[in-house]
């Protein structure tokens, strides 16, 4: 009874303290991170394998179920969960909770590296990456054009857009949906190749001997010295149809003689359209720790400070914001803990007739709660519909433990007995 003793002979000291625990928690509930539920990271590993050109029966065969079988060994493991598609294989493993993910990272890797020499050479090495259980986009904003191609979209949001949304506070990474890149395509004539001797080895080989960028030294003198850059790339479809393939005598085969080379995207198979015109995503994926309800202030305020640049015809609109639903609900229970507190004070107030009674009370409760912010903070917790759930339903054990005590000391007060013995 030693701080009740005190906070009775000194109550000014108590009312510091109670002022001090407001400050302290209502500093700390700034700081806290706002999330829908609360932050439940399972260690998962997610390897990924590409295999250009190979369908997905190929890839279940040849890489799939060999990765499968390298890391079924791992301890630990709660669960996997693999995928083939054409070109691409993934599979997610789900550990235990108690496992390490760094160890687990590195036990899956070498796991893997058992069976490299098992895999098709011409598959890229598996990658090997943590994943969160929260990567996913928070907010997805429609890019928008009348005139400009899907493909005209996808550069001008990798140019323009991406890197402003990126860099702003807990915004981890913006990921392009429906993303159509600029690509040369080649289709080649398999008639025309045939009458001229070619494989399609010969222009693959052709297209890596003469499309790429190779280091050519500087030169130097008593005054200057000068960086030599080989602009040995191809950009356009007439440079590519010029290729040289190889050569009959002296006479030079050309890339365009067997093949129409035109530009297209790297993958003609997605396409996204919003209200009848071409569109793209944008995925605004936060960090793991940041607060939901301030990046999604951030990026619109952002999206507000980029429309007055966008070319004409062009327009961006919030699809899709997780934050809309966390602030309703958060609002919400907020509502119902403030209907809480109401009808307990009127209650005491009710029953014991007394205002000043009544006040204890009606003190200690937010005292209690705002308090409650400053422990959640260095443990760790953010503020979510539980834990907010969890303080309404503390304001009953508070609420029991003052009414236990403004009874009896109303009741021994009634009794004669002075405030202070």
């Amino acid at each position: 009874m030693i701080v009740s003793d005190i906070s009775v002979k000194r109550p000014v000291l108590a009312t510091v303290l109670s002022l001090l625990i407001l400050v302290l928690g209502i500093a700390s509930l700034t700081q806290l991170p706002v999330r829908e539920y609360p932050n439940i990271d399972p260690p998962v590993i997610s390897v990924t394998t590409e295999y250009l050109g190979a369908a997905p029966e190929v890839m279940n065969n040849e890489v799939t179920e060999v990765i499968e079988g390298a890391i079924s060994s791992v301890d630990g493991i709660r669960a996997i969960t693999s995928e083939s598609r054409d070109g691409r294989a993934e599979t997610t493993i789900e550990f235990n909770l108690d496992r390490d993910i760094d160890a687990a990272a590195n036990d899956v890797r070498d796991a893997i590296n058992r069976v490299l020499a098992n895999l098709p050479d011409e598959a890229d090495p598996p990658v090997v990456t943590k994943t969160e259980a929260d990567a996913r986009p928070m907010m997805w904003i429609t890019m928008t054009s009348e005139h400009m191609s899907s493909a005209e979209l996808s550069d001008y949001a990798d140019r323009q857009i991406v890197d402003r949304l990126a860099v702003l506070d807990g915004v981890s990474q913006i990921r392009i949906g429906g993303e159509r890149r600029y690509a040369m395509r080649v289709w080649l004539d398999r008639e025309a190749m045939a009458a001229r001797d070619i494989t399609v080895d010969d222009v693959e080989n052709a297209l890596r001997r003469n499309n790429l960028e190779l280091p050519a030294g500087r030169v130097e003198s008593l005054s200057r010295e000068l960086t030599v850059r080989t602009d040995s790339r191809l950009n356009t479809s007439d440079e590519f149809s010029r290729l040289v393939i190889k050569r009959v005598g002296d006479y030079p085969i050309r890339l365009g003689e067997i093949a129409r080379v035109e530009r297209g995207v790297e993958n003609d198979k997605t396409v996204l359209r919003s209200n009848a015109n071409n569109a793209v995503g944008l995925g605004v994926i936060r960090q793991s720790q940041a607060n939901v309800i301030s990046v999604s202030d951030a990026v619109r305020a952002e999206i507000d400070a980029i429309e007055e640049s966008l070319p004409p015809g062009m327009e961006l609109m919030i699809g899709y914001d997780e934050s809309i639903f966390i602030r309703e609900s958060i609002r919400e229970v907020l509502i119902t803990l403030g209907i809480a507190v109401t009808m307990v004070v009127l209650v005491i107030f009710v029953f014991l007739r007394s205002v000043r009674a009544t006040f204890v009370p009606a003190v200690t409760i937010p005292v209690a709660v705002i308090g409650a912010f400053s422990v959640m903070g260095p443990l760790g917790f953010s503020v979510n519909v539980l834990t907010l759930l969890a303080l309404v339903l503390a304001i009953g054990l508070v609420v029991d433990d003052a009414i236990v005590m403004l009874e009896n000391i109303q009741r021994r007060i009634d009794g004669g007995e002075p405030p202070l013995l």
